[in-house]
């Protein structure tokens, strides 16, 4: 046989074992293009967080769950399966597999964005402190050495929090013990008992709950963390990244049209200025 004829034949034994291996090896898994052929996503959500997230009359409603609806838009034919989920599962749960999507307001930080893809931010979580009113030993954040504290476990805020703790004992006396509570709700009600004298919580949870109990509670100021966001999330994989772009991409056109800083004066009473463009690096 001729050395150019077997070339040929080697190129087209090439080509058609080659055409094979494609057509038997697995197809790219892409996570949007599935949930849209079950006309479902599963989403978790931690209804316990007012006023982005809460159970009223056995529904979920509050400032995520109304801009949840301008995005969903996208995604005409497909149901929302939106699970009620404690916050310390969450993040697990979305690396389980547990559900395709979170809907919650998850502070951006350094450690989760190595994990999980995060959209453009929804709104500002810079922590703050409330304390209870009229509480005249804290007047400034670093009153709350000596005192007892609480905050979310597992949260961005406790974090702050343990920060600004480790701030404090390095030019002094530290906080006297820090609490840590499934639910802000458990915290807030022990700080209304006198059990705790502060809640370490996001400035943008803490103006409407002062805003509804200013009977009860006052905020302590300034904050005392970094500028944060809260942002939603999905799994940090291929399969996963269209999924998130639609999500980010609705969140970006609701920002940029007006319509979230509409639902913030709805469930806040206040605009927050967040970037609509990209996710922030994260400053904790």
């Amino acid at each position: 046989m001729p050395l150019s004829q077997f070339a040929r034949l080697i190129k087209t034994a090439a080509v058609v074992f080659a055409a094979a291996g494609a057509a038997s090896s697995p197809a790219f898994a892409d996570q949007l293009d599935d949930i849209r052929k079950k006309q479902e996503i599963v989403i978790g959500t931690e209804a316990q967080f007012p006023p982005f997230e809460y159970l009223e009359d056995g529904k979920i409603v509050g400032y995520a769950s109304d801009l949840l609806q301008l995005v969903a838009a996208d995604l005409p034919g497909v149901r929302l399966n939106q699970l009620d989920v404690p916050w310390p599962a969450i993040l697990p749960g979305l690396s389980a597999g547990k559900f395709d999507f979170v809907v919650t307001s998850v502070t951006v930080t350094r450690e989760r964005a190595e994990q999980y893809a995060f959209t453009v931010p929804i709104a500002e979580a810079t922590v703050a402190l409330v304390k209870r009113k009229g509480d005249a030993s804290i007047t400034k954040p670093e009153d709350i050495a000596g005192k007892a504290v609480g905050s979310q476990t597992a949260s961005a805020q406790l974090k702050a929090l343990q920060a600004f703790d480790e701030k404090l004992r390095g030019t002094g006396a530290g906080v006297d013990a820090i609490t840590e509570y499934v639910s802000f709700d458990e915290a807030y009600a022990d700080l209304a008992a006198g059990r705790i004298d502060a809640v370490s919580q996001a400035l943008s949870n803490l103006a409407p709950l002062v805003k509804a109990r200013g009977d009860m509670f006052e905020i302590v100021g300034p904050t005392i963390g970094p500028k944060t966001y809260y942002a939603w999330a999905g799994r940090k994989d291929p399969a996963s990244a269209s999924l998130v772009k639609l999500f980010s991409d609705g969140i970006a056109k609701a920002n940029a049209s007006g319509k979230m800083a509409e639902l913030q004066m709805k469930w806040f009473g206040f605009t927050m200025d967040v970037p609509a463009d990209a996710v922030p690096e994260p400053t904790m």
